[in-house]
């Protein structure tokens, strides 16, 4: 939301009137050296806006005073000494020093400080040495001039130079950025590094808000250490920095405008961040480290909860939120990225402002796990930008039990993925907790000046093992000497403000001893907690909770309406050129809007969302081919053939209709069906869709699938209504485009947990996308799409079916058969329907009843007796499907189909008929496929022939 003029006028009042000589003054004092003025003004100056494309730094007008009062007293003096005078040698020196600056930009990281081990082994850095660029110790008086370089004056002597390159490249901060193509981004942040030499001055009451925060991260551990020995925690020791780094990060986003902040991380340091940043009761802690139950299903290990709290900052309430995530690492990462999206969406926010992700990442896994370049691949595409992320590394520079770099990865650093984005990337020595509020600020103000993301890779380590119960010696000898005799962050910097006289070593004893007491009292520990919260920044989720599983929800739509809304949906500019098939797709949806003709599967979907729109729900649909469809059948966004601009008719409905989003995504399954989870699990009021191009390929997203879509609500208690829509069918198109994997999903429903349903009709898909919407039951719906029944001639509805009806988990026998004479009972979901219906007329067999189960799960007994009830001389009962026989519906689904079956006659055992066992889901040659297709559909119809 933007700010109020008078607000905006107050907030700078102190920019103008008597101050102005006063601000000019401390401004050209910070233009030749920001150090030399307090840090609130430093800060202020920093975060001025940049004008226009100007990429360069603003001139102190000292500098061009001076410069004119020459002129005026040289006037009358001769003419400047001819260029050909000037020394030949000095000018080939000075293009020399200039590439040796250029050399310490884009090298110098490489010889930083950056492992408080001291242990790693890195190469010599030939472009560093003077003598590399034929420059020697002689040269060291010789002044030269800066060239682009931002400190503070125009030249200075060699040594000068080296000195302060070293300093800003070379110490405890390793900056890398010039990877990066935009010259403006490197431009801004050579002006932040080099001015402060990467270490800018910091006040008093700063350094003690270092402490104060290395003493709780240090003073949590150790407690629980103590209370718990032994016990799982995956603690921070070592990296201690990393809760100086979030506390600044989430004081100085809020200053600067953001509402919200989601974070994602694993479990190394996940208690500590919850305890010392979100706040959380360490009396809750305790118990769940005693095994106190808190939910009635599942659960989850206390390092992998979720939490959300409100902290207060200079800019005003900010709502952080934590969330959930499995021992998948790298996972959450891009739930958390669909969340922030979710809530930008809400805020009206499309540039990404008022809420800001970061992902917190291990280095092993950040360097291994591919979902992390996914991640990186969405981040500045239209449906999935967040406005940049802020990636922080906990750099412990071990996995588990692997640390050697040859066996680690094959890239120099662990954050080297993070170029193919040309992040920025920071590295910084955890040892030196300053220096990580720095670059903390820097990649702060990075991310809201470019909305793009940024890397810190902080670099530290882990003093225990993998977990508290394992011991690293055995693995890492050599490591873990060098462990056991550093002194950990806290006692290192508490040493150097006593050294420095900021504090005395008493009252640094008394600091560890308050926590500790607090801690032990169970009073909250981050002293920002906002103890009564702003209720307008949290969703109310109270219509959504509570609700017990019914088939039962009123889909209809009045007939009027859905005749107005399917006119409106066909409608296109005047002079929009469809493309010629489009466009007689188009032609026929006009007759069926008005009852003209049957509906197919396009209008009919197209019109489930349109009437979803109608009443108020937003709609997301994203996926590889979305806009078109995989099998060119829905058409939602059109393309003219003059000029390619695009129309989308859905979004036209009304002026004040919700948000309708469609887009097209990038090849990946993992990371986008991740990021419309955690959409979903933020955006309770919206249809949010996830289409593959094939229900094959959902595979590639299978630990999304596991350990969040199936489970997330019995183990975190966490509600999503996402649709997955997986085209499956079994056409001879070979074994990975005929199956989405059916018995997977079976395999995995328990507990109310999902819905999975196999739609037949065009009448069946608008109930259904309908119902997961308008009931308030929040539950993620499985749908077997299908590919082939999308232009199928009898796959048609009329337009009273879609304005009075329901979604029908059971259709039961749609013939006028006399229910007497049939003696077999054949069961199926699926497009197989219409091969057996076409069978059964073909034989002209009336002693057959075909029952459609089009949800199968929750399995609907109740629904599938009525069914059959009526057929009292059943002889034989069998479940047909297209899959083979230990795949698809059958062995998860036999128990409930037999029990409805018992109900009504316990003499007949129900029989499975389907494809032979086999490893893979369809064979590739089109004459077998359709040879058992054929023996499949026989042998349902007629039973085994002998």
């Amino acid at each position: 939301m933007q700010e109020g003029i008078m607000e905006l006028m107050w907030k700078n009042a102190h920019l103008y009137g008597g101050n102005l000589s006063y601000i000019e003054q401390l401004y050209e004092t910070y233009l030749m050296d920001p150090n030399a003025i307090p840090q609130e003004w430093r800060e202020e100056f920093d975060r001025l806006p940049k004008v226009g494309d100007n990429l360069t730094r603003d001139v102190p007008h000292s500098t061009v005073q001076e410069h004119f009062l020459h002129l005026s007293k040289n006037q009358r003096r001769a003419a400047p000494a001819a260029a050909g005078s000037v020394s030949s040698e000095h000018e080939k020196k000075q293009i020399r020093v200039l590439r040796m600056i250029n050399a310490y930009r884009v090298r110098g990281h490489q010889a930083a400080d950056i492992d408080p081990l001291n242990l790693a082994q890195r190469e010599p850095v030939p472009d560093l040495d003077p003598r590399f660029h034929e420059l020697s110790a002689a040269d060291y008086d010789t002044t030269f001039q800066l060239g682009s370089l931002f400190f503070g004056k125009e030249e200075a002597t060699l040594k000068e130079i080296l000195d302060d390159l070293k300093k800003t490249y070379c110490t405890t901060v390793g900056a890398e950025y010039m990877h990066i193509v935009d010259t403006q981004e490197k431009r801004w942040i050579q002006a932040r590094l080099e001015p402060v030499r990467s270490h800018p001055v910091v006040d008093t009451e700063k350094k003690m808000m270092v402490l104060e925060r290395l003493t709780a991260a240090e003073g949590l551990e150790k407690y629980l250490g103590s209370r718990f020995a032994g016990a799982k925690r995956f603690g921070l020791e070592g990296g201690e920095s990393m809760i100086v780094s979030l506390n600044t990060l989430i004081q100085r986003a809020g200053k600067q405008g953001a509402r919200e902040v989601v974070i994602g991380m694993a479990h190394r340091g996940r208690l500590n961040t919850l305890v010392n940043i979100f706040g959380k009761n360490p009396a809750e802690l305790f118990g769940e480290f005693e095994g106190k139950k808190t939910l009635e299903t599942s659960g989850d290990v206390k390092y992998h909860q979720g939490f959300s709290s409100n902290v207060m900052t200079a800019g005003g309430e900010v709502h952080m939120a934590m969330a959930f995530n499995p021992s998948h690492l790298e996972i959450s990462a891009p739930v958390v990225e669909g969340s922030v999206r979710a809530r930008q969406d809400r805020r009206d926010d499309p540039v990404g402002t008022t809420v800001v992700p970061v992902n917190i990442h291990g280095d092993q896994a950040f360097a291994g796990q591919g979902v992390v370049m996914e991640t990186f691949q969405m981040s500045q595409t239209r449906a999935y930008k967040t406005g940049g992320t802020i990636h922080l590394v906990v750099n412990n520079q071990v996995g588990f039990t692997t640390n050697k770099q040859e066996d680690s990865r094959s890239t120099e650093y662990c954050t080297d993925i993070a170029k193919m984005v040309q992040a920025p990337i920071f590295h910084v020595n955890g040892d030196d907790p300053e220096a990580v509020r720095f670059v903390t600020q820097l990649a702060v103000d990075y991310r809201t000046e470019f909305k793009k993301d940024v890397v810190i890779d902080l670099v530290c380590y882990r003093r225990r093992g993998h977990n508290e119960a394992d011991e690293p010696s055995g693995t890492q000898p050599l490591m873990y000497k060098q462990i056991k005799a550093q002194k950990s962050t806290r006692e290192l910097y508490s040493q150097q403000l006593i050294a420095e006289g900021v504090i005395t070593a008493e009252q640094s004893k008394q600091m560890e001893q308050n926590y500790r007491k607090d801690l032990e009292d169970g009073k909250h520990v981050t002293h920002s907690l906002v103890m009564e919260p702003k209720q307008e920044l949290f969703v109310d989720w109270n219509p959504y909770l509570g609700h017990e599983w019914s088939f039962d929800c009123d889909t209809t739509v009045d007939n009027k309406l859905l005749q107005e809304l399917g006119t409106k949906i066909c409608e296109v500019p005047e002079g929009f050129q469809m493309q010629r098939q489009v466009q007689k797709i188009y032609d026929d949806r006009k007759r069926m809007a008005v009852g003209a003709m049957e509906l197919n599967w396009g209008m009919a979907e197209s019109l489930a969302y349109a009437s979803i729109l109608a009443e108020g729900f937003p709609v997301r649909i994203t996926g590889q081919d979305v806009g078109r469809g995989t099998f060119s059948h829905r058409h939602a966004v059109l393309h003219d053939q003059k000029d390619a601009t695009v129309y989308e008719p859905l979004k036209n409905i009304a002026s004040d209709q919700p948000a309708l989003t469609m887009h097209d995504s990038f090849l990946s399954e993992e990371a986008v069906l991740a990021f419309e989870y955690g959409y979903a699990t933020t955006m309770p009021n919206a249809l949010v869709i996830w289409e593959a191009q094939f229900g094959d390929f959902a595979n590639g997203a299978q630990v999304v699938i596991d350990q969040f879509i199936a489970s997330g609500e019995h183990k975190w208690a966490r509600l999503c209504g996402l649709t997955l829509l997986l085209p499956h069918g079994f056409e001879g198109q070979g074994p990975e485009h005929s199956s989405a994997r059916l018995e997977r999903f079976l395999q995995l429903s328990a507990e109310h947990n999902i819905q999975v349903c196999v739609p037949t009709t065009p009448a069946q898909i608008f109930h259904l996308m309908r119902r997961q919407v308008v009931r308030p039951l929040r539950k993620p719906l499985v749908v077997m799409s299908p590919k082939s029944l999308l232009r199928h001639k009898q796959a048609v509805s009329t337009l009273d079916e879609l304005s009075e009806g329901s979604f029908q988990p059971v259709i039961a026998e749609t013939d006028q058969l006399d229910p007497k004479k049939v003696k077999r009972l054949v069961l199926c979901s699926g497009k197989v329907y219409y091969d057996l219906y076409n069978r059964r007329a073909e034989l002209e067999k009336d002693d057959v009843a075909i029952v459609r189960i089009e949800q199968l799960y929750p399995f609907p007994e109740h629904q599938m007796f009525d069914a059959i009830k009526q057929y009292t001389n059943l002889e034989s009962a069998v479940w047909c499907q297209e899959e083979p026989m230990n795949q698809g519906a059958w062995y998860c689904s036999q128990h409930h189909m037999r029990h409805a079956l018992a109900r009504h006659n316990d003499k007949i055992h129900m029989e499975g008929v389907g494809r032979p066992h086999a490893a893979a889901p369809a064979v590739g040659y089109i004459s077998v496929h359709l040879e058992q297709q054929e023996k499949l559909v026989n042998e349902a119809i007629n039973g085994q022939q002998a």
